[in-house]
């Protein structure tokens, strides 16, 4: 059975959106990305939906489905919220002016894709670049994972009483001020600048309001890559603040659509809830099972993802 979309133009059977939505989230959700930036090029390259209103779709879907990582993150003990809170803050009005350059300049899909095409290829490379230099110098952050799954193994095994009260250790806030944040994951302790924080996410806001992904899901390679956090740490955070700036969003792009009555601005409500009914089962399962894999094959999921992604979008652009 096949469903209309009338916003976007697409037609497609009512399963596809939620299978895909579910097979994307249940991955990138370890690492702290939603999955919004795979399903735009799926919307536009495989539905044929190359409008504007793609991004605010993508923001729909971010709503609907990060709720239920986010949950998950949160009963496991590892949300840092002040680092979440700083990703909100910044981003929030990062988002805003993303949104006005997407429907203003940036209009025309094929520039859209170069745009999006280098960010992620230099984002993708530079977490691979990072992953083989940890290989001959390991930073805090992989001793902390590291001490992380040894303790996952024991759980696994039936060892619960090697850890506190026979539940996995949390990670504790140490301090939190408007110049630093600090926090402790498994023996290493994590000291970043506040400010530091604030502007990189100001700055991925805008990308990230450009890219209709709220601006939460570039900053977790980010943070990965330049701040040298744990990815255990580092993907609640991101979530929450891919949904908070999505809520923004959506809300931006619904309030601005009347001044491009020639523009499909506003986003598709329900093909963005059919992806999010689907994200929020991946997205819940993949938080669930991500302390079971590695902290090296989750970065190199993501490195392997965005490069990829950027080098089609490359593609498409000059091969057009």
């Amino acid at each position: 059975m096949n469903l209309f979309f009338e916003t976007s133009g697409v037609e497609t059977a009512f399963w596809i959106p939620p299978a895909v939505a579910f097979a994307i989230s249940f991955f990138t959700s370890m690492g702290g990305v939603s999955g919004a930036f795979l399903l735009l090029p799926f919307q536009m390259s495989f539905l044929g939906y190359t409008h504007p209103s793609v991004s605010a779709t993508n923001q729909v879907f971010n709503i609907v489905a990060i709720p239920s990582g986010v949950y998950r993150y949160w009963k496991e003990g590892r949300m840092v919220w002040p680092l979440t809170w700083v990703v909100v803050a910044g981003t929030l009005p990062g988002v805003f002016i993303g949104a006005y350059v997407r429907v203003v300049w940036l209009p025309s899909p094929g520039h859209f894709k170069l745009f999006a095409a280098a960010v992620l290829l230099y984002i993708g490379l530079k977490m691979a670049l990072d992953l083989i230099k940890a290989k001959k110098v390991p930073n805090g952050a992989a001793a902390s994972e590291e001490r992380f799954q040894d303790m996952v193994r024991k759980f696994r095994a039936g060892n619960r009483d090697d850890a506190e009260g026979g539940s996995l250790p949390a990670a504790r806030i140490t301090h939190f001020n408007i110049s630093r944040l600090g926090y402790t994951f498994y023996g290493e302790q994590f000291d970043v600048s506040f400010w530091g924080i604030f502007a990189l996410s100001f700055i991925v806001g805008i990308v990230g309001g450009i890219y209709g992904i709220g601006g939460g899901s570039i900053i977790a390679p980010f943070f990965v890559t330049f701040f040298g956090l744990p990815v255990y740490t580092v993907a609640g955070a991101a979530l929450m603040g891919t949904f908070v700036t999505s809520v923004a969003g959506v809300v931006f792009y619904q309030a601005i659509a009347p001044f491009y009555p020639d523009v499909s601005v506003a986003p598709d409500w329900m093909l963005g809830a059919l992806f999010g009914i689907g994200g929020m089962a991946g997205m819940y399962l993949g938080a669930r099972c991500q302390k079971f894999v590695p902290a090296k094959a989750i970065k190199w999921m993501l490195s392997a993802i965005i490069v990829f992604t950027a080098v089609k979008y490359a593609a498409d652009f000059f091969l057009r």
